[in-house]
């Protein structure tokens, strides 16, 4: 079973954690991320892009010349598609870019990301993280503290407005719950911090 250090809020080592080894010890799997990773990005998308037919531009409706006689090609609308200012032969309309991927795969990938960042020394365990107001300051000291001077995803166990909001304004910090974590941000942060409750509730969760 991995054991990492378990830190307190003043970034000092206060003894160590062992974690579940089928949740961050796992094998990790390259291909399954992969494509989790791409499912949550095209789940993302908006898919609101939208371009105008050659029935949707604006004028046309007249033939532009007669169809013979005239020596030049013969020509139905000045809306056609090889027209400036026609319409667009096959371009992109609104739609859905959603597709579902098994529980089965998430799972693996959600292991496989966490083992990652225990196998490459990413992972802070907190044995607690409280602040007594909303203030940047304190968060900003706690981050100092643990020596995260790059990006870092701060999961929590359960709502807490503090520190959500005392995180917000700072760059490059996000913070998650148990229930929102997911494989994407796991990976885009350098650093993952995470409180020692919330631990036990994702090796709940996932072993």
């Amino acid at each position: 079973m991995p054991k990492v250090d378990l830190y307190n809020m003043k970034g000092e080592v206060v003894g160590d954690i062992q974690l579940c080894d089928n949740v961050f010890g796992a094998e990790v799997n390259n291909e399954v991320l992969h494509a989790v990773v791409v499912n949550q990005l095209a789940n993302k998308r908006q898919g609101t892009q939208s371009t105008k037919t050659k029935s949707e531009v604006r004028g046309g409706g007249r033939k532009p010349w007669r169809q013979k006689g005239t020596g030049r090609a013969r020509q139905g609308s000045i809306r056609s598609a090889q027209w400036i200012k026609g319409g667009i032969v096959l371009g992109p309309k609104p739609r859905s870019y959603r597709y579902t991927m098994p529980k089965k795969v998430k799972r693996i990938a959600m292991k496989s990301a966490l083992t990652s960042k225990v196998s490459g020394n990413e992972i802070f365990v907190l044995d607690a993280l409280t602040l007594e107001a909303i203030k940047t300051k304190s968060m900003v000291g706690v981050l100092s503290n643990l020596k995260v001077d790059s990006s870092a995803l701060i999961v929590i166990d359960s709502k807490n407005e503090n520190i959500v909001k005392s995180a917000r304004n700072i760059p490059g910090i996000k913070t998650a719950y148990v229930n929102t974590l997911n494989v994407f941000d796991i990976l885009k942060y350098d650093k993952f911090i995470i409180t020692k409750d919330a631990v036990e509730k994702v090796e709940e969760v996932y072993a």
